[in-house]
């Protein structure tokens, strides 16, 4: 049985991945919360949880992760934070979770990105965005240099439409909206599929089986 850690357990993605996770027969979650209050949901599902806020310091993500054979990072600040909780978060908390993934002696990691975070996207985004797309760059970055099997993926425009459990995937696809009922499905699909291991990708939605996507990119 793989178990996973699911950092940001408690936001939307978060929620769907761990319920489909704890419906599997190979893998298993251990959701990473902030708050005790928010146990209860995942030991219904019976899932195990950690409570650890992600501006702890490294040694305490490492030790949520210690028992662990794969990390998942879908947290992010929200939309309604200021610039300080986008680094601390989007930014800091990523990388700490990276190097907490190499001192619990995690190997596959699965970062969950904006939909570009290139140069050229930052260069092209609105004051207000631009420092959240920055700090998804640096974090990619990080974990690209981390020698770690990572998988990046990159959503587009998320929504709470029911997933269709079809996408469109690639290296580069055309900006449009997806379910994050479907992302979670990339998730867990992903976690499955070691060839998607030192990949990246952008998904949308689309027409194709999100197994069969995955294995053709």
């Amino acid at each position: 049985m793989v178990k996973v850690l699911v950092v940001g357990a408690n936001g939307q993605i978060g929620k769907h991945l761990v319920s489909l996770i704890q419906e599997s027969e190979s893998l298993t979650a251990k959701a990473m919360i902030r708050e005790q209050e928010q146990a209860s949901y995942f030991e219904k599902l019976g899932a195990e949880t950690a409570i650890v806020d992600l501006e702890d310091d490294i040694d305490a993500i490492a030790k949520a992760a210690k028992d662990v054979d794969a990390v998942v990072f879908t947290a992010g600040s929200g939309p309604h934070t200021g610039k300080d909780k986008t680094i601390m978060v989007d930014l800091d908390g990523a990388v700490k979770t990276i190097e907490a993934a190499k001192v619990a002696n995690v190997k596959r990691f699965v970062m969950i990105s904006s939909f570009d975070t290139t140069r050229e996207a930052i260069q092209g985004a609105s004051s207000s965005f631009a420092p959240y797309v920055i700090a998804k760059h640096y974090a990619d970055e990080w974990l690209r240099d981390s020698e770690l099997d990572y998988t990046i993926i990159h959503p587009g425009l998320l929504t709470n439409d029911n997933g269709t459990g079809n996408i469109r995937a690639g290296e580069k696809v055309e900006r449009d909206e997806v379910p994050r009922e479907d992302i979670a499905q990339v998730i867990y699909e992903t976690l499955k599929d070691e060839t998607t291991i030192g990949k990246e990708f952008q998904v949308v939605k689309g027409t194709k089986p999100i197994k069969d996507s995955l294995e053709t990119l």
